[in-house]
């Protein structure tokens, strides 16, 4: 029999949940499958958006939300709880930083296998854990992956302006029909500073997001690479190093000799700082899949942690550059030009500030110039806030 202090704590957690804002990943989840997975960085509301489903179908009498490192599961396990909770008429489990389970890619193919009728939901603050065992999982579990707020949600959760998405074709066209925003740059600048996570509106923001990422780097990547504890330390180093620096072109060598490390394990610290949404990594054409090109550049993820780590001294071309970056991967593979900033598709731009000239592209077919600290655009001439209007 499930325990009625499971139920109880669901229904604490509900009633401080609020619908006035969803994320943009909700309805892009088809809710009718079997199993979904919700993945993606600590801290961007995963945890709240599976909540909000619950309290969108109204389905609490048949729902059940649990956090995987609940103290319940040091006496009881996943499949258990699972098998009788079906038995008193459960219908959605709601499984919140299932990585944080021992064994969960077994248990979830398991509970899959025995249970047709029941439906799970997932999510998981490291992606790494969730990819180590997806493998297993390929068949039966549909994964999304979700990033912190765009410049448009930022304006709805915290400013109660609400913007419809735009296209990728429409900002091409420097289409802002009907856009229920006047002055968008002086919110842009605050977005720019504390508008990527959600827990910013909790207060005490650098503090909260200092501490994200030292979670992440002592023990989610640690504990995922079965690193050392000095491994975190090197980790944490790293870290200073990205932000100090980003953007720039990774040189393995100089960074294994800073690091005291072989440099064929550098590469891989970075992979998993990217995937933990730490850092991006912005690779060439070589590959077709971003996956697979050479890393031309290494930005930190978003512009929040550059003012963050960068105790506000951060270099305002670089923070154009990494807010472009960030947003458009969302929607569209981005990866390094060879003459300019970014190429999209077949279109190159060039990212900069209101003086920002068209020289470097000039020669260039489908060169657009996306600048900074203007209001609307002409021709191929494109405001950078425009595109954190993409999701």
């Amino acid at each position: 029999m499930i325990d009625s202090i499971l139920i109880e704590n669901m229904r604490s957690q509900l009633a401080q949940v609020s619908m006035k804002f969803v994320r943009y990943k909700y309805h892009e989840i088809d809710w009718n499958l079997r199993m979904v997975g919700l993945v993606g960085p600590r801290g961007i509301g995963k945890s709240t958006l599976i909540m909000q489903r619950i309290l969108q179908e109204k389905g609490s009498q048949t729902a059940l939300y649990l956090s995987a490192d609940s103290s319940y599961f040091t006496q009881h396990n996943l499949t258990e709880t699972a098998s009788e909770f079906v038995k008193e008429g459960g219908t959605h489990l709601y499984l919140d930083e299932i990585h944080k389970y021992p064994e969960w890619s077994r248990e979830l193919k398991e509970i899959y296998d025995v249970h047709p009728t029941l439906k799970v939901v997932f999510t998981g603050s490291s992606i790494l854990d969730l990819l180590k065992g997806q493998a297993d999982l390929s068949r039966r579990a549909v994964i999304y992956h979700m990033q912190g707020l765009s410049f448009r949600e930022y304006l709805k959760m915290f400013h109660e302006i609400d913007l419809p998405p735009l296209s990728w074709d429409k900002i091409m066209e420097n289409r802002m029909d009907h856009l229920a925003i006047e002055h968008p740059l002086p919110l842009f600048r605050q977005y720019l500073k504390e508008g990527y996570y959600p827990f910013s509106k909790e207060g005490a923001f650098s503090a909260r997001l200092d501490q994200m990422v030292m979670q992440t780097l002592e023990t989610d990547i640690v504990q995922y690479a079965s690193l050392s504890i000095s491994s975190g330390r090197k980790l944490r180093r790293l870290m200073a190093i990205i932000a100090q620096s980003a953007p720039f072109k990774p040189d393995y060598t100089s960074i294994a000799n800073t690091l005291g490390i072989s440099r064929n394990i550098v590469p891989d610290y970075l992979l998993y700082m990217e995937r933990t949404g730490l850092i991006g990594q912005l690779r060439d054409e070589t590959g077709g899949l971003r996956s697979l090109g050479k890393i031309e550049k290494v930005y930190l993820d978003n512009t929040n942690l550059m003012y963050a780590l960068g105790a506000n001294q951060a270099n305002i071309g670089n923070v154009r550059e990494t807010f472009f970056y960030n947003q458009v991967r969302v929607v569209k593979e981005i990866i390094s030009s060879k003459v300019s900033d970014f190429v999209v598709g077949e279109n190159t731009y060039e990212i900069g500030g209101r003086k920002k000239g068209n020289a470097q592209i000039a020669n260039v077919n489908n060169g657009y110039v996306v600048k900074d600290d203007i209001e609307y655009g002409f021709g191929k001439t494109i405001p950078l806030w425009m595109f954190g209007l993409l999701y």
